[in-house]
């Protein structure tokens, strides 16, 4: 399968690299001091700010609890980046977009320092654009963050593909009117635009107008 694109909308966490160790640590530390049910809760953190998760699954919870939660576990995932490693084929994918010159964007539910401790950990360089939590009002699944990202880099959302791990995520780019690569297993029962297991699937090129050419393979 091939696409074509101006600009490529990068997600971070099981995209690019894998934090799940970690994340699911700081959720479990969260719920052993909230006495909640962890193994609940793991299936609905991905893609999200964990405020948005909060509510999501406590829709009674203060607002304001949810937001200090927030900061806290920030800082909790951002001192914890034990095993964090990039996803099999980002290096020689993130390598080829810079390069080959070509546009593209970080777009994440962290924010910046979470981002850079998690890139920095991964061995990945941070794109010039770079939305972050701080860049929006809204979490994903909604489209805000995309279309940032878009913005910034100068596209249409017609003109970008968005590459996503989470339903959250996948949710958002498809909000945002954008073609959505989906990788991983949480990806899959998501309907994306097309679908891979890891990043040594996708193989970039450019093409004469500058445009960026991504081929899939199986």
């Amino acid at each position: 399968m091939r696409l074509t694109a101006r600009a490529a909308l990068l997600d971070m966490d099981g995209t690019l690299l894998n934090s799940d160790a970690a994340v699911d640590r700081v959720w479990r530390r969260w719920a052993a001091e909230n006495g909640a049910d962890a193994e609940a809760i793991l299936p609905h953190v991905h893609g999200r700010q964990a405020h948005s998760t909060l509510a999501l699954l406590f829709p009674d919870r203060p607002v304001e609890q949810n937001m200090a939660d927030n900061a806290r576990m920030l800082v909790w995932e951002t001192e914890d980046t034990e095993g964090i490693v990039p996803i099999p084929g980002a290096p020689a994918f993130m390598a080829a977009l810079a390069g080959g010159r070509l546009p593209h964007a970080l777009v994440t539910s962290a924010d910046r320092a979470l981002s850079a401790a998690r890139m920095g950990a991964a061995g990945l360089t941070i794109p010039p654009v770079w939305i972050t939590a701080e860049s929006v009002s809204a979490s994903k699944p909604d489209p805000e963050g995309f279309l940032k990202g878009a913005a910034e880099l100068g596209f249409t959302p017609e003109e970008c593909v968005v590459f996503e791990d989470a339903p959250a995520g996948i949710q958002a780019a498809k909000a945002a009117g954008m073609r959505v690569v989906g990788v991983g297993p949480r990806a899959a029962d998501h309907a994306p635009t097309a679908h891979v297991a890891s990043l040594q699937q996708v193989r970039v090129a450019t093409l004469p107008d500058g445009s960026i050419e991504l081929t899939i393979t199986a």
